[in-house]
């Protein structure tokens, strides 16, 4: 299994973050399974005022290419994604388009 760690900030709104969360207590059906036939096992998501923090544990034969390509072709998960940025803007550091940033583990017990 391999696990990733992944940033992204929300519009500082907290109207906006609240619907943005009560998204996420419902994801719709489509998008779990288009995680699911990626092959991401695990996935949680945290909240820190606008900050948000992704672990993801996934086969050990995932692609985050792979996973672009199939969302690329999958209306439902554009249609999320679309829906999804307006409460998400782009963590610093990110490159312009990027959402969830990719992090670097600095350490491990």
């Amino acid at each position: 299994m391999k696990r990733y760690a992944l940033g992204l900030d929300l519009v500082n709104d907290p109207k906006l973050i609240q619907e943005y969360e009560e998204y996420h207590k419902a994801v719709w059906p489509e998008i779990k399974k288009s995680i699911a036939d990626a092959g991401i096992e695990n996935m949680e998501i945290y909240r820190f005022g606008n900050r948000l923090f992704m672990l993801m544990e996934t086969a050990e034969d995932f692609d985050f290419s792979v996973k672009a390509e199939m969302d690329a072709s999958n209306s439902k998960v554009q249609e999320w994604e679309q829906l999804m940025w307006k409460y998400q803007q782009a963590i610093p550091g990110a490159k312009e388009g990027e959402k969830w940033v990719l992090m670097d583990k600095i350490f491990q017990l």
